[in-house]
């Protein structure tokens, strides 16, 4: 069989696998389902960048789609998920079912890391968008919880892949609904862009911007006030970011007293953009605010029940306790957060970023106080917790502080040269 028919195969096996039409598969990375029946035919050849945003979206490996020859695996593909192709032998497949299914399952979906897929440049990808087909609103929902999903796992490398065609395909859904549909395409496509603008602060990328003001206009239009607190979030963060953080506590404060604090879910988005003001105004070095943000912020959380399902950052004690750590680093008081981050139960945080995010900030404190075990150990928390995370530029250079810095700490070469930090 040749590589063209082997790919094929491995494409169709993950995709009903994963319970996807080639209708839908076409809708996400800007095909038609005729050309994607062809592609997993072996009858249409793409370029390899086309494979990568297939693959991405299907969450196959990169290095599979290199493999000129995969032993078996058209069988593997066939019968994947109950999908038949065209030339299926049916006495075959029932022979097959036992055995070949089980051991290639790893196999037909992937579980390599995405880090080795070309890396995707925010700012152009948001300014040229892939084509994209409308899909069913309760599909597209289903992706951007998958992406979201991603984000939180710290999948950065794979987030980055799907991001372009996920937003193209919730604009091109947007634009076809109308009434509560089209509210809730809007929502759709207002949380991509969220992602989008997460994923570039952490990259120190200006296309944080773009996505941000992109996110807040969709969700004004959603109508949905937790939406517009959301990406009014990921606005005042870049404008922080950017230098002009009055600015972003100022849009921050004026959001918060617009929600509902009497109803579960608004009040626990107010509590976040207090916390993200808090530290908007103590990277200003505006003390008081900075204090009185994080005073009303741990009220408000104390005072309700946790909500799970916000989108990128929950309301909780634990949250307000890392967000102080880093609102007393940021305001040059860093010996101050010794004590709240003996009290932080980091495990109680529910997902990876966000308890790698509560390390970082406790590592930054302990290079604030010269601690530098202290810091490396924290430093390997994060890893622990998501190791695409500590590859991000800021990490690296709280890793090359250590490394370059006069305390000498057994292991931290050995780590700066795993994370990136290490030069040349």
């Amino acid at each position: 069989m040749g590589a063209d028919a082997e790919i094929g195969a491995l494409l169709r096996g993950a995709r009903c696998a994963a319970g996807y039409t080639q209708a839908q598969v076409g809708f996400a990375v800007g095909y038609s389902a005729s050309a994607v029946s062809r592609i997993e035919n072996g009858k249409l050849r793409v370029d390899y960048a086309t494979l990568l945003r297939v693959a991405a979206f299907l969450r196959i490996a990169p290095e599979q789609l290199r493999a000129s020859a995969v032993p078996g695996m058209t069988n593997v593909a066939t019968v994947a998920g109950g999908c038949r192709s065209d030339k299926e032998d049916e006495v075959r497949r029932r022979e097959l079912l036992t055995g070949v299914v089980a051991a290639g399952a790893t196999a037909v979906v992937g579980t390599g890391p995405a880090s080795a897929a070309a890396p995707v440049d925010l700012d152009e990808a948001l300014f040229r968008l892939p084509q994209a087909e409308p899909m069913p609103l309760s599909l597209l929902v289903g992706q951007v919880a998958a992406a979201r999903r991603d984000y939180c796992a710290t999948q950065y490398a794979r987030l980055e892949q799907v991001l372009p065609a996920l937003i193209a395909a919730a604009e091109a859904t947007r634009d076809v609904s109308k009434g509560r549909a089209r509210d809730e395409a809007h929502l759709a496509l207002a949380r991509s862009y969220v992602l989008a603008a997460e994923l570039a602060s952490k990259q120190h990328s200006d296309a944080a911007w773009v996505a941000a003001d992109r996110a807040l206009a969709a969700a004004r239009s959603s109508g949905i006030p937790v939406a517009v607190g959301e990406a009014s979030r990921q606005l005042a963060i870049a404008m922080r970011r950017s230098g002009r953080p009055t600015a972003a506590v100022n849009l921050l404060t004026k959001e918060a007293a617009d929600l509902d604090p009497s109803h579960d879910q608004t009040a626990a988005v107010r509590t976040t953009l207090l916390l993200t003001g808090a530290y908007s105004a103590a990277t200003g070095k505006d003390k008081s605010t900075a204090l009185s943000l994080m005073d009303e912020a741990g009220q408000q959380a104390d005072r309700r029940p946790a909500v799970p399902g916000l989108f990128t950052v929950e309301a909780t004690r634990a949250q307000v306790d890392a967000y102080q750590i880093s609102v007393l680093n940021a305001l040059g008081t860093p010996d101050e957060g010794v004590d709240v981050a003996a009290r932080l139960d980091i495990n109680r945080m529910p997902t990876a970023e966000r308890r790698a995010r509560a390390w970082t900030d406790i590592a930054r404190m302990w290079t604030a106080l010269g601690d530098a075990p202290q810091t490396f150990d924290a430093l390997r928390r994060v890893e622990q917790e998501a190791p695409q995370e500590v590859r991000r530029p800021a990490l690296r250079a709280l890793t090359a502080g250590l490394l370059y810095g006069p305390a000498r700490v057994e292991g931290v070469r050995e780590f700066a040269a795993r994370t990136g930090a290490l030069a040349g």
